[in-house]
């Protein structure tokens, strides 16, 4: 019997063909503009379901529940937050993700994204573009060396910041549920992190523990001046209270590669903010880590499609 893989991400036929690594097979590909109905439709008889990695298309219970012959849920991604994993163990369909695929792209952005809120590099920029040219003293302008970096979640691209924040000498305290012996790193509770961190920088997944695990009480908590980096993912952040945090002084700056709500609207006073870094979610686009990505996912559809089990499975089945 010809196995079915139907794919939500923005991938051809052809494409997936490819990562199955066989022709023999069906693909059904995601229905556009994104509606549930039509989603449940496409995966209802699939072996193997690729996930949406654009988060347009959700797989919630509903959708899960009518996939009764599915193997696994492949997520061509990191974060696995569009579908509902809880729900998929309940119903027996292992979730799997792309686990590190991204964690040098996305450990490279937040170093820029922390020295251009260190160095106010973007901001001079567009003062030069404009004709200004303002004297060093003008600007506090710190080196990184004399930083204290508290990283928030030490999984793949945690570690890859440490590495790199070491580089430069700071002092690296780190907050992660779990138990980890990192040479270099001083394990600390969350608060002692906010409180001792010059820069807070996150790299956790979105779930019911982390939704605006950095509100008003956590931005009050940290060190006047202080910077947020937040490359993970949005909603990880109340971002009104962070725009308040901000407008008020108490925190320096932030470099931000995700929003509550995405694309972050035009209105948005986080873009009048000069003393705000922001990039439209690209932290993990690089050319590497596309290549990583595609070779992640075909491995295990191609794992599954054998008879083997999926790795990188992160709802425990």
């Amino acid at each position: 019997m010809t196995e079915t893989i139907a794919c939500l991400s923005p991938l051809t036929e052809q494409q997936v063909r490819e990562l199955a690594g066989t022709d023999d097979v069906k693909v059904l590909v995601a229905p556009d503009p994104p509606a549930p109905e039509a989603v449940r439709e496409v995966v209802a008889g699939a072996d193997v379901v690729i996930a949406d990695m654009t988060h347009r298309h959700r797989l919630d219970r509903d959708a899960l529940a009518a996939m009764t012959r599915c193997r696994l849920v492949q997520q061509p991604a990191v974060g696995f937050d569009v579908i509902d994993h809880l729900a998929a163990a309940e119903l027996g369909i292992p979730v799997a993700n792309a686990a590190g695929f991204n964690a040098d792209a996305v450990a490279d952005w937040t170093l820029m994204g922390i020295l251009n809120a260190v160095r106010h590099g973007a901001r001079l920029d567009r003062e030069m573009r404009a004709g200004g040219w303002r004297p060093s003293a003008a600007l506090r302008a710190r080196d990184m060396r004399a930083l204290t970096v508290g990283i928030v979640g030490m999984g793949n691209i945690g570690r890859q910041v440490a590495a790199r924040v070491a580089g430069f000498g700071s002092q690296i305290l780190y907050y992660d549920v779990v138990a980890r012996d990192l040479p270099g790193c001083e394990p600390v509770s969350f608060d002692e992190l906010l409180e001792r961190s010059d820069v807070v920088t996150l790299h956790l997944p979105l779930d019911a523990g982390s939704k605006a695990l950095i509100g008003a009480p956590e931005l009050r908590r940290m060190r006047p001046g202080a910077i947020l980096c937040n490359a993970s993912r949005g909603p990880i952040v109340d971002e009104a209270a962070l725009v308040e945090a901000l407008e008020s002084g108490h925190i320096g700056g932030a470099a931000l590669d995700v929003f509550e709500v995405e694309p972050l609207a035009a209105d948005s006073p986080l873009l009048r903010m000069e003393n705000v870094f922001v990039n439209p979610h690209i932290a993990g686009g690089s050319e590497q880590a596309r290549a990583n990505l595609m070779e992640q996912t075909g491995a295990n559809v191609r794992r599954v499609l054998a008879g083997e089990k999926p790795v990188n499975v992160v709802n425990g089945l």
